[in-house]
C-alpha cells in the first residue's frame, strides 16, 4: 500500500509541478514589464521546489522523516557536493545569467562559437536554434565562462561589403556606383552616413569597401540583395570584377 501511495504522489506531485511552472512561465509572459527571459528561470525554479517538495513526502510515506532526510544530505554533503560540482556550477550560471542578462529569449548569439537563437533558458540549460532548425543545448556553465556575441543586442548593425575592381577601371566611379546603390534602398540609414573608400591593393585587384548602417532585423537580406545589386550596376555601367588569374611559364632548353 506505501508503495502505491508513493506512486500516485509522485504522479500528481510531477503533473502539480509540470502546471505550476507553465502557470508561473505564462503569467509572468504575461507582464510586459518583465523580461520573458526571467519567466522561463522562475518557471523552472518553480518546477524543481515542488519536485523536491515532493519527492520528501513520497520518503515520509516510507517511514523516513524529513529530519532523517536532512542529517543525511549533511553527513553526504562533501559527496554529494563533489559529484554534483558541474551542475551545481550550471545552476549558479544560470543565476548570472539572469541577473545580468547577457542574452535574452529571441536574441542571435553566439556563445563559445555555437551560434543560434535564443529558445530557452532554464536552471541548467540554455537552448539555441540554429539558421537551419538544429537545436543545441549548452550548459549555463559553459555559457557564463565563454566569450558571447549578442548579434541583437542594439537596434541597428553596420553592414560591410568589400568589392574587387580591376585595376584599369575608375576607382571613383565605382565608389560613386556603390553609393548610389546604397542610398536607392530605403534599408540603408542615413545617420550614420554610408561609407565607401578604396581599402587595399591586392594582387589582382582593387578592394573597395563599403560601410552601411541598417535595422538589425534588414541585416542579411539587405547585405545580401546588395551585393546583387552592386554587381549588376558594375555590369551595366562597365566596371569589371577580376578574379586571380594563373599564368604558366615554359622553359625552353
Amino acid at each position: 500500500m506505501n508503495t502505491v501511495k508513493a506512486l500516485i504522489v509522485l504522479v500528481v506531485g510531477w503533473a502539480v509541478a509540470g502546471m505550476a511552472g507553465r502557470l508561473v512561465r505564462r503569467r509572468i509572459n504575461a507582464t510586459p514589464q518583465i523580461d520573458p527571459t526571467l519567466g522561463n528561470f522562475v518557471a523552472s525554479l518553480v518546477k524543481w521546489v515542488i519536485l523536491a517538495i515532493v519527492l520528501v513526502a513520497v520518503l515520509g510515506i516510507f517511514g523516513i522523516q524529513a529530519t532523517s532526510i536532512v542529517a543525511i544530505l549533511g553527513a553526504a554533503s562533501l559527496a554529494i557536493g563533489l559529484a554534483l560540482q558541474g551542475t551545481l556550477s550550471d545552476l549558479a550560471a544560470g543565476v548570472m545569467l539572469v541577473v545580468f542578462r547577457p542574452y535574452k529569449l529571441g536574441q542571435f548569439v553566439d556563445i563559445g562559437g555555437t551560434s543560434g537563437t535564443v529558445v530557452d533558458l532554464n536552471l541548467f540549460t540554455t537552448e539555441l536554434v540554429t539558421p537551419d532548425n538544429v537545436q543545441i543545448i549548452v550548459p549555463n556553465g559553459q555559457a557564463w565562462g565563454s566569450i558571447i556575441f549578442n548579434y541583437s543586442a542594439h537596434d541597428t548593425r553596420r553592414v560591410d561589403l568589400v568589392f574587387g575592381i580591376d585595376y584599369g577601371d575608375d576607382a571613383d566611379k565605382a565608389m560613386q556606383i556603390i553609393l548610389d546603390v546604397a542610398k536607392a534602398d530605403g534599408r540603408v540609414l542615413s545617420d550614420p552616413e554610408p561609407w565607401v573608400r578604396v581599402t587595399n591593393l591586392g594582387d589582382s585587384s582593387v578592394d573597395v569597401t563599403a560601410r552601411l548602417w541598417c535595422a538589425t532585423d534588414d541585416y542579411w537580406d539587405l547585405k545580401f540583395q546588395l551585393t546583387k545589386a552592386v554587381k549588376e550596376a558594375f555590369d551595366k555601367q562597365g566596371i569589371s570584377i577580376p578574379y586571380p588569374h594563373t599564368v604558366e611559364i615554359q622553359k625552353q632548353a
